[in-house]
């Protein structure tokens, strides 16, 4: 029986980038990821510029562990939060969701980018989905389109993941019978 998926995003629920700029959030710690481009020339002319500046909590990797899910990034960062996000947050190397050519494509119904896609990752297993940028029509879609249990939880991008949200992951997690896991 294998464990349900928790789609993890980064900035918002893991980095809360909307907090006061000046004011680090509590129990965070700051890590400064350069910007790196796709071509020489790009990359020249991004590292000149400022660092990202990415605040995470590294208790957060512990909470995620103990819920009892399998972890997975659902971020733009993709494979790069391996290399930034997961050491931070004590998380080994997890897989990502590819969006390939759904990156960023905004969608006329309302539902977001990564939504179909994630579902679509799930294959018919149940998941959690946490991220900044959940609405109504994405809910509907999941329910229209998904037929394992789901739970998306929203995270208030100024404060980021915290202890209600963690509660809610692994109550939906324990509330999973045998017999829903595939």
């Amino acid at each position: 029986m294998s464990r349900p998926l928790l789609f993890l995003d980064v900035d918002g629920p893991l980095n809360p980038c909307a907090a006061q700029p000046e004011r680090r959030p509590e129990g965070c710690t700051t890590i400064r990821v350069p910007r790196a481009g796709g071509t020489p020339e790009e990359d020249e002319l991004l590292l000149r510029r400022r660092p990202l500046r990415i605040w995470l909590n590294p208790a957060h990797g512990r909470e995620l562990l103990g819920l009892g899910y399998e972890l997975c990034w659902a971020t733009t960062w993709m494979a790069d939060a391996n290399r930034w996000i997961a050491p931070v947050l004590g998380l080994p190397p997890l897989p990502f969701v590819d969006f390939g050519d759904a990156l960023f494509q905004e969608r006329p119904d309302g539902v977001h980018w990564k939504t179909a896609v994630l579902v679509d990752h799930a294959d018919g297993r149940p998941f959690a989905w946490v991220d900044d940028e959940q609405s109504d029509s994405d809910q509907a879609y999941v329910t229209a389109h998904h037929r394992a249990p789901c739970l998306l939880r929203h995270v208030n991008p100024r404060v980021g993941l915290r202890e209600d949200d963690f509660r809610a992951l692994g109550r939906f997690a324990r509330s999973l019978l045998p017999g829903d896991v595939p």
